[in-house]
């Protein structure tokens, strides 16, 4: 499976995550998130970025539960109170699962089972 961006053909699994971490860019998320049928808003790009940071940072892809407190500190909201609030918006930004579909736009590797628990 792969896809044509600007004329290079990105290698992806059968899941569509990358099959390379770093063929990743900008026109890589747009292309991976028109797969998805979404278009790279600026929140969805946010959330793109802040996960990439997380992974750079933690060498891991992001939970929910962590992508919840990263939404929560943004909109200076508790992230235990708010979570429910927090949790309709992300879904309604990453219809599919917000802990997958943002870590396959945002060219990181696919959550474990385990990471996809709130």
């Amino acid at each position: 499976m792969s896809i044509n961006v600007n004329g290079k053909i990105i290698e992806l699994d059968e899941e569509g995550f990358l099959a390379n971490l770093d063929d990743w860019d900008e026109d890589v998320a747009t292309e991976l998130a028109a797969d998805e049928g979404l278009e790279m808003s600026t929140e969805r790009s946010l959330l793109v970025q802040k996960a990439r940071g997380f992974y750079l940072d933690k060498q891991n892809t992001p939970s929910t539960r962590e992508i919840i407190r990263m939404v929560a500190d943004d909109m200076g909201k508790d992230p235990i109170e708010d979570r429910r609030s927090i949790d309709k918006h992300l879904y309604l930004l990453f219809p599919h699962g917000p802990d997958k579909q943002l870590a396959k736009i945002a060219g990181l590797p696919k959550p474990l089972p385990s990471d996809t628990e709130a």
